[in-house]
């Protein structure tokens, strides 16, 4: 008789094997994907898209520079342990393969700027504005006689050694950048297909929430776009041929997409430092050029823009955002951050217009 009394404990041995499998089961599924993000750019991007399914982690956080990053043994235990690593590519983070080497990461990588479309750089945007200055006075000379001493291909020949010694200085400290721009993501319409690449990465490692991730993105995506369009509305009052100063040459893609012109002494990565012949240069093309204002990075120091200011008058109309999210604020999110470059190059190049009108309305009165 010791049978019957038997099978009630086992059926409830059974019963509680099976809800504590079950609630392992659940609590497994109920792990968030770790993602690791090269920058905190791309973080802000993958927490949209992925929602409450993604854990982010930002190698390089926020007000931080990618350019002088130096991965540490944290960042490699970090990639270890991840589902999922984005990075932008285009030989942004050169640290990035020797980091996924020590890791030992052989999960999904998803390389964010894939399909977007191509800005080639030859070179130190100053110099192109002094090629131009020079080719224009030398067309000038020629107009009032002067004699043709150096003919088209001599001026090209020469902007390209230089751009390649810039090329080389760059390479030597050690951040060496390929022959496009890499920062793609200063064009909103780059954005969103960073958005979908990313969507893309998480639906590989988690196809369960396939239709979650497409949502989001879709929606951020379609955010992105409003923003595109605000952006466009804001800075198409601005005369297309204006252009201001800026740290380094981030701003390419910027300046394609939205019009305004950006001017640096410095290449495409801040780990490198004007010459003295290149700030005397940059202060002639302010002149020539009449600039009307220059733009302070916030992941590089002041030093620079200070100097110019003292030494050519112009005010530093505002913080422009780059490479790095702010710690909070509205600049701590992407299309934050876009916003406010666009709305701070509007009102300082709307102040910077009003009081050369006002200049100008003097100088007549007198």
């Amino acid at each position: 008789m010791p049978l019957p009394s038997a099978l009630p404990c086992t059926k409830s041995r059974l019963i509680a094997v099976a809800l504590v499998t079950l609630g392992f089961t659940s609590l497994a599924q109920a792990q968030p994907i770790q993602v690791v993000t090269s920058f905190s750019i791309l973080a802000d991007m993958a927490r949209n898209v992925g929602g409450e399914h993604v854990e982010v982690t930002s190698l390089v956080g926020p007000d931080s520079d990618s350019h002088v990053y130096m991965p540490s043994p944290s960042d490699a235990r970090a990639l270890a342990e991840a589902d999922l690593v984005v990075f932008n590519g285009l030989q942004f983070e050169g640290w990035m393969n020797r980091l996924l080497d020590s890791s030992g990461y052989q999960g999904e990588l998803v390389t964010a700027s894939e399909g977007t479309k191509p800005l080639p750089y030859s070179g130190l945007s100053m110099e192109h504005a002094a090629d131009h200055a020079d080719h224009a006075d030398h067309a000038d000379h020629q107009e009032h006689g002067g004699h043709a001493g150096h003919d088209e291909e001599e001026h090209h020949s020469s902007h390209e050694e230089h751009a390649e010694e810039h090329a080389e200085s760059e390479a030597h400290a050690g951040h060496e950048h390929g022959k496009f721009d890499p920062h793609a993501w200063l064009d909103l319409s780059a954005g969103a297909i960073y958005a979908a690449n990313i969507r893309d990465g998480l639906i590989a490692v988690d196809p369960e929430h396939e239709q979650d991730y497409r949502a989001q993105a879709d929606a951020y995506i379609k955010e992105i776009k409003a923003t595109d369009a605000h952006i466009h509305e804001l800075l198409d009052a601005v005369p297309h041929d204006t252009y201001v100063i800026v740290d380094h040459d981030a701003f390419g893609h910027f300046q394609r997409a939205y019009g305004i012109g950006f001017l640096s002494p410095v290449g495409l990565s801040t780990d490198a430092e004007p010459s003295a012949a290149d700030l005397v240069k940059l202060i002639e093309i302010i002149k020539q050029r009449n600039i009307p204002a220059l733009f302070q990075e916030n992941m590089v120091g002041p030093a620079l823009m200070q100097q110019l200011s003292e030494e050519t008058g112009l005010p530093i109309a505002g913080t422009l955002y780059t490479g790095a999210l702010s710690e909070s604020g509205p600049t701590s999110h992407y299309l934050g951050m876009m916003l406010h470059n666009a709305e701070v190059l509007h009102a300082g190049l709307a102040d910077a217009q009003h009081q050369e009108e006002g200049h100008q309305e003097e100088t007549h009165k007198h």
